[in-house]
């Protein structure tokens, strides 16, 4: 086969496939951040983890090695070197290589029922699981950030914003601090209130759960994506990305999808509960004004103006999205015994 590698660092990866792996691969190609290399229809992806603590990477190889013993073939396995290391040093950094031999796209992408699926071969894991671990933690981490938050927001105040975004970020902040707060409160509730089944034991989930994670060209699960955490926290994660992507027109695949997982594994309270709660934090506002104010580049910050200002402007409709969520979802608070926030503005 024709060698296609591409240019710059590929060459020094190419080096250390064939010195620590006896692997020579046959192309190359960039894949999302990834430079993936194929040989013999084998599929090895060489990931930077230098700055990664060893105690993170042993979970995430247990986790792996739990799900693809499960049956999942389009896990990435970490893969041992020549001198049977998981863990490569060169030029004092370090490298694990993944390794997927099977990166089909299914005809039927059933994104929920194959998410269900996941949770369910991750929650079966038997070993502790700890530094990779959220479960518990979503208060204490909110409230961290809103701490974090409240501090920038005070210090723009004093110096005197000098921007467009400056202007709205000093304007929204109180309303999104009051939502956050309700937040945390929604959720300390629902930890005191309901009980726990067997599936809200925690599972292998994703830091950001979406459309794209397992790839679009092919299907791969990485464990650079993954956190240990409740299923519910890639349920509302989804459901926000569907929302904030097609506000007018989410509802159908956020029906559908959810139908699908739990045609597999069907909700408790507790875990509805926990996706109302995740999606009332704004983690969507969270995250574009610390992104704006962690980058230099002009064109994300023009990127990030824009963002807050549909934010601030379509603040009314999301409102009105929590307050119908659980009837929208076919999940009558009365009939189900389910708590409501009531200072949203819910238009008919």
């Amino acid at each position: 086969m024709i060698l296609l590698f591409l240019e710059g660092g590929v060459r020094v990866s190419v080096d250390l496939l064939q010195q620590y792996f006896q692997i020579q691969p046959e192309t190359s190609f960039l894949d999302g951040k990834y430079i993936r290399y194929l040989k013999e229809g084998n599929l090895y992806t060489l990931v930077p983890v230098t700055n990664i603590k060893e105690e993170v990477l042993v979970e995430l190889y247990l986790m792996s090695d739990h799900l693809s013993r499960q049956g999942d073939r389009n896990v990435s396995t970490f893969y041992a070197s020549k001198d049977q290391k998981f863990l490569i040093t060169h030029h004092e950094e370090d490298y694990v290589l993944l390794f997927n031999s099977y990166t089909k796209i299914p005809k039927k992408r059933s994104l929920g029922r194959k998410l269900a699926k996941f949770h369910q071969r991750g929650r079966s894991i038997e070993a502790q699981i700890q530094h990779t671990s959220s479960i518990g933690q979503w208060k204490i981490y909110w409230e961290k950030r809103l701490e974090q938050l409240e501090k920038v927001w005070y210090q723009v105040v004093q110096e005197n914003p000098n921007n467009d975004f400056d202007h709205m970020f000093v304007e929204t902040f109180p309303y999104y601090m009051g939502m956050c707060e309700n937040a945390i409160q929604y959720l300390v509730d629902t930890e005191l209130d309901e009980e726990t089944l067997d599936i809200d034991a925690g599972t292998v989930c994703h830091d950001r759960f979406n459309n794209e994670i397992w790839g679009n060209r092919m299907w791969i699960r990485n464990p650079f994506d993954w956190v240990f955490d409740h299923a519910s926290r890639d349920i509302a994660e989804w459901i926000r990305q569907q929302y904030f992507r097609k506000s007018k027109s989410f509802l159908p695949d956020v029906q559908n999808f959810l139908e699908e997982y739990e045609g597999i594994i069907p909700l408790s309270n507790f875990s509805w509960r926990l996706i109302f709660a995740r999606l009332l934090f704004p983690l969507h506002y969270f995250e574009c004004i610390e992104q704006y104010y962690l980058t230099n580049s002009e064109k994300q910050h023009k990127q990030l103006e824009e963002r807050l200002h549909k934010y601030k402007r379509d603040s009314t409709e999301y409102e009105s999205f929590l307050g119908t969520f659980y009837r929208l979802m076919g999940r009558d608070p009365g009939i189900w015994n389910i708590p409501e926030i009531n200072w949203f503005n819910v238009s008919s």
